[in-house]
C-alpha cells in the first residue's frame, strides 16, 4: 500500500470516527475549511495544554496572553504584512490550475533525496548486517551523483528566493521540466506575488467604515501588548508571551488535508532578549521545543532540523522542525530570531516609546526576539499519521487502532458492563462516575464487546474496563490495555492509579526538564 493509499484512508478515518469533517459539509463544503467533530477537538484541545503548560508553567519567565483578532490596520503595515506577506504563484493554463513555485521546486529536492534513500534501502537489503551505511553514502557513484545534482538545483533555488527572482524560479522549472500533476502538461505562466491576507471592514456604516485585515498569525499580538505585560507582570529580560489563538490565510493553492488550511491555529511564544544574546536563546528554545515533540514517543527518527533557505525580512537565523507525514517531510514548527524589527517598527509607526529599561545595564534598549511558532493542526495532523495502524491479528482478524499517546487521547477510558442486564449496566455507571471527574470517560453497552473494542481501538482509548458478574461479587474488573490487547482482572479501587499513571500531564512534561 503506497502512503498516499494511507493517507487517503486516514482522512476517511477521520470522518467516520468524529475527529475531521469537511466544513458546510451539507452544502457541499468550503475548500480547505475543516471542523473538528468530537474526538478531534477532545484531542486538539489536550494539545493545546501540553503546549501551554510546558511554555507557562516549567517556564517561571514565559506569560500567556489572549490577543484579539481584529487588530489595527496600522499594525500590519509596520509588521511588513501589507507589502510583503506573499507567495511566488504560477498557473498551469492547460489545467488552469494555480501552484506555489517555490513548492513545486521543494518537491524536486525531495525527488533527489528519494532516489538516494532507495538506493540505501536496496544495498542494505543486499548486504545485510555487514552494511556500512556511512560508507556507502560516502563512496556510491549514484549517491553521489544524485547529491550533486541535488545541491546545484537547491542553490539556485535558494539563490532565486533570496534575490526574490521570480523569472529564475519559473526558468528553474521550465529548466527541469517540471509538469501539472493534473494536465501533464508544462505550458506555464509567469511566476506572481500573491498576498495572503484576508481583509474585511469594520464600522457601522459604508462612509465610516475602516479597513482591516483578519490576522495572519497571532505574533503581532504579543509585540503590540509586550510593554503591557512586561509592566503588570514586573518580568525582567529575558522573558517570554506565549498565546495560542486562530489566524487566517488566503491559502491559494491548500492541500493535503488539515495541513494547510485558510482558517487555523497556532501555538506562538515570542522570548525577548538582550541585543546580542540572541542565538545563545535560539539554540536553547531549538532544543527545548523538538524535546517536546520527541517526548510523545511517535518515533524520534521522525523529526529533522531544517534549516531556512530564504530568511525572512526581519530574521537573522530560522530553522524548522519537520515531521515525517505520509507525504514526505514537512514543517510542524518554526523557531526564528526576529532581531528587533517588530517592536522597532511598532514604536516607529505607533510614535510610542516600547523600549524596556534593563536595571542591570542601567539602559533602555529595544530586544530582540526569538520566536517558536507551531501549528496545532499540522501537530494533530503529525500525531493522527504517526499513530494510526492496521493490524492483521492471530486467526485472520484484523483491527485499526490509534496508538495515540495516551496522554493526548481524546478518551482515557471506556467503561463496558459486558450485558445489558443482571445489574451490569448499574455497576459499570457506577464505576464510570467514580473516574469521570478526573478522565474523559464513555459508556458503551451497544454490540458484543468484541465489536466495542474495536470502536475505542479506532479512537484510541487507551483502557477498556469491562463490567461482568464477577465484579459484582468480589469489586474486581477486567482492564483491556489498547497497544497489547492485554486484559487484566484488577480491583475498581486500583483502577484511578493505573489509569492516571499512563494518561498523567505531569509525568510527561517531567520528561522535559
Amino acid at each position: 500500500m503506497t502512503q498516499e493509499d494511507i493517507f487517503k484512508k486516514l482522512i476517511a478515518h477521520c470522518k467516520e470516527y468524529g475527529f475531521v469533517f469537511p466544513s458546510s459539509e451539507i452544502y457541499d463544503g468550503l475548500a480547505a475549511v475543516y471542523d473538528y467533530g468530537q474526538n478531534g477537538a477532545e484531542l486538539k484541545n489536550n494539545i493545546k495544554r501540553y503546549w501551554w503548560e510546558a511554555m507557562t508553567l516549567l517556564n517561571d519567565n514565559v506569560a500567556g496572553i489572549d490577543s484579539a483578532i481584529f487588530m489595527h490596520p496600522t499594525t500590519w503595515k509596520a509588521s511588513g504584512h501589507v507589502d510583503a506577506f506573499n507567495d511566488p504563484l504560477i498557473d498551469n493554463r492547460d489545467s488552469k490550475k494555480r501552484y506555489r513555485a517555490d513548492v513545486l521546486i521543494e518537491e524536486l529536492l525531495a525527488k533527489f533525496d528519494e532516489k538516494i534513500e532507495k538506493e540505501v534501502e536496496k544495498a542494505a537489503k543486499r548486504f545485510g548486517s555487514a552494511f556500512d551505511e556511512k560508507l556507502f553514502r560516502e563512496t556510491n557513484p549514484r549517491i553521489l551523483e544524485n547529491r550533486e545534482k541535488r545541491g546545484i538545483l537547491h542553490a539556485r533555488f535558494a539563490k532565486a528566493l533570496n534575490d526574490s527572482n521570480l523569472n529564475e524560479l519559473k526558468q528553474i522549472i521550465v529548466d527541469y521540466e517540471v509538469v501539472c500533476p493534473i494536465s501533464g502538461t508544462k505550458n506555464w505562466t509567469d511566476v506572481r506575488q500573491f498576498n495572503l491576507m484576508f481583509a474585511t471592514e469594520i464600522g457601522s456604516t459604508a462612509d465610516g467604515a475602516m479597513k482591516i485585515y483578519l490576522r495572519p498569525e497571532t505574533a503581532q499580538g504579543i509585540f503590540v501588548n509586550f510593554l503591557n505585560v512586561q509592566k503588570t507582570s514586573r518580568m525582567k529580560v529575558p522573558f517570554g508571551i506565549a498565546q495560542i489563538g486562530k489566524a487566517f490565510r488566503n491559502e491559494i493553492v491548500a492541500r493535503q488535508f488539515i495541513f494547510r488550511m485558510r482558517e487555523f491555529e497556532q501555538m506562538e511564544m515570542q522570548f525577548f532578549v538582550r541585543p546580542g544574546e540572541e542565538m545563545k536563546w535560539f539554540e536553547h528554545w531549538k532544543q527545548f521545543r523538538l524535546k517536546w515533540h520527541k517526548a510523545l514517543g511517535l518515533g524520534d527518527h521522525k523529526y529533522r532540523f531544517h534549516d531556512h533557505d530564504k530568511l525572512a525580512h526581519y530574521a537573522n537565523a530560522a530553522t524548522d522542525i519537520e515531521f515525517e507525514m505520509p507525504f514526505g517531510f514537512k514543517e510542524v514548527e518554526g523557531i526564528h530570531s526576529r532581531t528587533d524589527f517588530d517592536l522597532s517598527s511598532h514604536e516607529k509607526y505607533s510614535g510610542k516609546n516600547i523600549k524596556y529599561f534593563d536595571p542591570e545595564l542601567n539602559e533602555s534598549y529595544v530586544p530582540y526576539v526569538i520566536e517558536t511558532s507551531i501549528g496545532v493542526d499540522r501537530t494533530f495532523l503529525s500525531i493522527m499519521a504517526a499513530s494510526y495502524d492496521e493490524q492483521q491479528l492471530e486467526g485472520g482478524d484484523s483491527r485499526v487502532v490509534l496508538h495515540l499517546p495516551a496522554v493526548l487521547a481524546p478518551v482515557k477510558a471506556a467503561v463496558l458492563p459486558l450485558i445489558k442486564k443482571d445489574g451490569l449496566p448499574e455497576k459499570a455507571r457506577e464505576v464510570m462516575n467514580l473516574l469521570k471527574f478526573d478522565f474523559k470517560t464513555v459508556y458503551d453497552e451497544k454490540d458484543s464487546i468484541g465489536k466495542r473494542y474495536r470502536r475505542q481501538d479506532a479512537v484510541g482509548t487507551p483502557f477498556c474496563i469491562t463490567i461482568d458478574h464477577e465484579t459484582l461479587e468480589n469489586e474486581s474488573v477486567t482492564i483491556r490495555f489498547r497497544d497489547t490487547m492485554q486484559q487484566e482482572r484488577v480491583k475498581i479501587a486500583d483502577l484511578y492509579k493505573i489509569i492516571e499513571k499512563e494518561v498523567s500531564m505531569k509525568n510527561l512534561l517531567k520528561k522535559l526538564i
